[in-house]
């Protein structure tokens, strides 16, 4: 199948958390009290190489408006109405729009497309060059998910479990599915993977299901984590981000569920682990890196999952996914910071204050090893990594 562009907390600190992502909380809402920054003796620097501003970031609001790498350019967008594409070499911007209307997901694109969702709940696809809009289709609720694209049809994933896809070209709905989602989740979402031939979603009920890219019939499917408790908030099994794909495998996480690995033709487990995370890992060296929904990270030895490391001082500052760069891995806090953790043992290596608003959308890893970093705030910078003497 092909793919292409594209620790359990106590209930009191769960019932902050699902408060905070439901009601829209500010970036510095925590659900816990959060592990004081820590103080390091800093053997790597982050050194800005460009830095931008696209609109008002988030502007203070719970989103997870990411920007997209696509190799030759960088799609980012704010809250507020901005669109735009930089380019990655320099932070040069290539076009740059400004709608009246708010955005709510995105950008997610293809060759021709770049696609966002706006608060009245409508998916819009501009022009790649340009940024002119092509065409418009209104969903039935709100979309925090990117909308995901393989070129023929574009597919969205609403909060309350239905997966829509459209013909790229037209707009024209070609087919919907839907699942049965619980009345109380957490204000997160998985962006759905679109390949040549199937479509893989995750969903609130912790639950990852493939359906036909052709007509959305179901697959197969898989559960990452079974409702357990007596309460909705200790049921709560929200799987928050995009499964990774591993040739012919799927590496899935879910809050208070478990890391598994599944085939993804057959959605038959592999192999699984007890673990809880709003994140998908990282991996290098054969190894996977987790950032825990208590704040630990974690290393793992990829063949029998024997746990490597653990860094804690870190916790509940509501990590990003783990990048991970050369020889470390980076990740970014709700006050803003970055830090740099050594893949060996998971000794803190370097820090940054990046964005005062917080860091809330995963790092990525560009060209020649550098980070693409967005902040709450609106700020997109590339950085790169130097070991000091």
């Amino acid at each position: 199948m092909r793919f292409g562009l594209s620790g359990k907390p106590c209930l009191a600190a769960l019932v902050l958390l699902v408060t905070a992502l439901v009601a829209g909380c500010s970036t510095t809402d925590t659900f816990e009290q959060p592990a004081p920054l820590p103080e390091i003796n800093s053997q790597v620097t982050l050194k800005t190489r460009w830095s931008t501003s696209v609109g008002e970031g988030h502007d203070e609001e719970f989103l997870q408006l990411a920007p997209l790498y696509a190799g030759k350019v960088i799609y980012a967008a704010s809250a507020d109405g901005v669109l735009a594409a930089i380019g990655p070499e320099k932070g040069r911007t290539v076009w740059k729009r400004k709608f009246r209307e708010r955005f709510l997901a995105g950008p997610g694109a293809d060759a021709r497309h770049v696609y966002m969702v706006t608060r009245n709940a409508d998916l819009v696809a501009y022009q790649a060059e340009g940024g002119a809009e092509v065409w418009r289709a209104s969903l039935p609720t709100e979309v925090l998910a990117a909308p995901q694209s393989n070129g023929n049809l574009v597919v969205v994933q609403t909060t309350d479990g239905r997966v829509l896809a459209y013909n790229t070209s037209t707009g024209e709905a070609l087919w919907q599915y839907e699942a049965q989602v619980p009345v109380l989740t957490v204000r997160v979402a998985a962006a759905p993977l679109v390949g040549a031939d199937v479509v893989i979603a995750a969903f609130s009920n912790g639950r990852v299901i493939a359906l036909t890219a052709g007509d959305g019939q179901p697959v197969w499917q898989y559960e990452v984590g079974q409702p357990q408790g007596r309460t909705e908030l200790e049921r709560l099994v929200d799987i928050g981000d995009q499964p990774l794909v591993l040739d012919s495998a799927l590496m899935v996480v879910g809050y208070q569920g478990k890391l598994a690995l599944i085939d993804i033709r057959t959605g038959q487990e592999i192999w699984s682990r007890r673990a809880s995370s709003f994140q998908s890992p990282g991996l290098a060296n054969g190894n996977i890196f987790l950032a825990l929904a208590n704040g630990d990270v974690v290393a793992m030895r990829g063949n029998d999952r024997r746990e490597l490391w653990v860094q804690d001082k870190l916790a509940w500052r509501q990590l990003t996914r783990p990048a991970i760069a050369g020889e470390y891995l980076v990740v970014g806090d709700f006050e803003g910071y970055l830090h740099v953790l050594a893949l060996g043992d998971g000794m803190l290596k370097g820090q940054m204050e990046f964005d005062s608003d917080g860091i809330r959308v995963p790092v990525q890893v560009i060209e020649d090893g550098n980070l693409l970093v967005f902040g709450n705030s609106g700020k997109l910078a590339r950085l790169g990594l130097v070991e000091e003497d």
